[in-house]
């Protein structure tokens, strides 16, 4: 391993089993909970408030420009909207007639569109991927159909948007034409065992996933080589871990959030993530 467990730290303990993890521009972190709490926590951990509650399941969480949220509610069937002072609304519900079936995961691109995957049944094979313009009308993106999509990430030049599909443990990458539609998916990395959930990027290009069912992160090149980053084979500083994310006071510490537990952990990479306010 590259990162030993014993380098693992708890960043905040006593959510409701989160599973989504975000960092703002101002280091705040946000997390969800599995009664719909949308978290806030402040960057040194000592504040920790709720600042809405959803009444369904939050999974990904994402900032936009002014800080509101973006949550993707499994629960609800909802990609919801969700201010700095609490106030929640609905995004998108249905694409062209067609129900979300399991929102996910959600990320921003530099125009504002957001790219939002819809896992589909567990074992089934019928997630999509959508994107919500900045015009705000929804549309697929990709119609795969992918293997539970989960995770997105897209790369610095935003040609790429990645996608991990959890039931083929690995990741998919999707070209972002210059007219904006989708290329043909194409396997990135594979092996991800087991079960593959959250992206993120470093500013080497480096891309980090978690595995659920296996508690461990990893870390592809790249050049597509995977190495296996941690593992806690005792479930106790990484437990059923899903999204991850870049923050700290210099952008080089790596928040992930654990669904099996109530906590986040911080893994002290000293290596910078990837700027995401360009893709705001």
């Amino acid at each position: 391993m590259l990162y030993t467990v014993s380098g693992v730290r708890n960043f905040i303990t006593g959510l409701d089993h989160p599973e989504g993890v975000a960092v703002g521009r101002d280091g705040t972190v946000y997390a969800g909970g599995e009664s719909g709490q949308v978290y806030r926590i402040s960057p040194n951990a000592e504040k920790v408030e709720i600042i809405a509650t959803t009444g369904g399941f939050c999974l990904g969480i994402t900032p936009d420009q002014q800080e509101n949220l973006v949550v993707c509610d499994c629960g609800r069937r909802e990609v919801l909207g969700v201010s700095p002072e609490g106030e929640i609304e609905t995004l998108v519900k249905s694409v062209d007639g067609r129900e979300l079936m399991n929102p996910n995961f959600s990320v921003f691109d530099s125009q504002g569109n957001l790219y939002f995957s819809d896992s589909g049944e567990w074992k089934k094979a019928n997630g999509v991927v959508y994107r919500l313009g900045n015009n705000g009308k929804a549309e697929v993106f990709s119609s795969g159909p992918f293997h539970f999509a989960n995770g997105l990430a897209l790369d610095a030049a935003e040609r790429w948007l990645y996608v991990v599909e959890s039931n083929l443990d690995r990741v998919l990458r999707i070209e972002i034409k210059p007219d904006g539609q989708a290329g043909t998916p194409e396997v990135f990395a594979e092996g991800l065992a087991r079960i593959p959930d959250g992206l993120a990027f470093d500013a080497r290009q480096n891309l980090y996933v978690t595995t659920y069912a296996s508690n461990c992160i990893y870390r592809v090149t790249p050049d597509r080589k995977v190495e296996l980053l941690c593992q806690d084979e005792e479930n106790l500083l990484l437990c059923q871990p899903t999204n991850c994310a870049f923050g700290g006071p210099n952008f080089d510490q790596l928040f992930v959030a654990n669904l099996g537990r109530d906590h986040i952990s911080v893994l002290d990479l000293r290596t910078p993530g990837q700027p995401l306010w360009c893709h705001r």
